[in-house]
C-alpha cells in the first residue's frame, strides 16, 4: 500500500512543512551531487551515531541528532519520507500552528533518535532520515483525523488500483508494522532504525494534548469546515 493523499484540506498555508521538505530535497539533491566518497563523508558527519554520542558527549554529536532528520540515503528514502510528511503534516501543522508544528516536529525527531541509541548503545552506525520525526506526525494524524479518507496504491499481484481507506487503518497498520519488524530483526544491524520510529509515533501521542489548539477536536472525519467552502466554490464556478 502507497498513500498518494488525503481528503482533508486545510484552512492555512503549510508553511512550515513546505520549508521542511524543500530543505530536504534540496540537501538530498546537494548529496547526490557528491562523489559517493564525499556523500559518506557527509553521512558520517552529520548522521547520528549511538555510540558517539554517548562516548563523547558535547554539542557536536549533540547537533547530530537535529542535522540528521535532514539527510537521506537514497531517493526512495526522501520520497517515501517527503510525501508521508506532506500528506499527514499538512494538517497537523493546520492543528496546531507553524511555531508549535515545527517543535512538535524537532521534539519527536529528537525522540526519535534517543529511542534507537538507546536501544543500540554500542552502534557507530550513522542514523539518517526525517522518518523518526514523520512518525511522531502520523500518531498526530491518528488521534485528530482517524476518519479522513487517504486515496491509496494497492498492488495484487499483477492488478493495481487506488482505493480511499480511512487513514487510522492506514496509519495503524503502519505502525503494527513498525513492532513487528522492530522484533524480528536485530536493531544493530544497517538498515530500517524500527525503534526511532516507534520512539518518535509515542512522543507525537505524548505531546498532541499540549500542542494542538483548543478548537480541534480527537477522532474528526477532517477539516469540514474547509470541505463546505471548497464545495461552495466548485458550485458557484459551475
Amino acid at each position: 500500500m502507497f498513500p498518494l493523499k488525503d481528503d482533508n484540506p486545510t484552512q492555512t498555508k503549510p508553511i512550515v512543512t513546505i520549508a521542511l521538505i524543500a530543505i530536504c530535497v534540496c540537501i538530498f539533491l546537494y548529496q547526490f551531487s557528491l562523489l559517493h566518497s564525499e556523500n559518506t563523508f557527509i553521512i558520517n558527519s552529520f548522521g547520528m551515531k549511538p555510540k558517539e554520542l554517548f562516548l563523547n558527549p558535547g554539542l557536536t554529536n549533540y547537533s547530530t541528532i537535529f542535522s540528521s532528520m535532514f539527510l537521506h540515503g537514497g531517493f526512495m528514502h526522501l520520497i517515501g519520507n517527503m510525501l508521508f510528511l506532506w500528506i499527514y503534516g499538512n494538517n497537523i501543522e493546520d492543528a496546531m500552528g507553524h511555531i508549535k508544528f515545527l517543535l512538535f516536529y524537532f521534539v519527536c525527531g529528537l525522540a526519535a533518535a534517543l529511542s534507537q541509541a538507546l536501544v543500540t548503545p554500542n552502534s557507530d552506525i550513522p542514523m539518517i532520515g526525517a522518518s523518526g520525526a514523520v512518525s511522531g506526525v502520523l500518531s498526530a494524524y491518528l488521534l485528530l483525523y482517524p476518519k479522513a479518507r487517504v486515496s491509496t496504491l494497492i498492488f495484487i499481484f499483477f492488478f493495481i488500483t487506488v482505493i480511499r481507506i480511512p487513514a487510522g487503518i492506514l496509519i495503524l497498520i503502519w505502525f503494527a508494522t513498525q513492532l513487528i519488524n522492530a522484533n524480528l530483526t536485530d536493531p544493530n544491524s544497517p538498515g530500517v532504525a524500527w525503534f526511532a520510529h516507534i520512539g518518535g509515533f509515542l512522543m507525537g501521542i505524548l505531546l498532541l494534548p499540549f500542542l494542538k489548539k483548543k478548537n480541534i477536536k480527537y477522532f474528526a472525519s477532517g477539516n469540514k469546515h474547509s470541505l463546505i467552502q471548497k464545495n461552495i466554490r466548485l458550485r458557484f464556478r459551475k
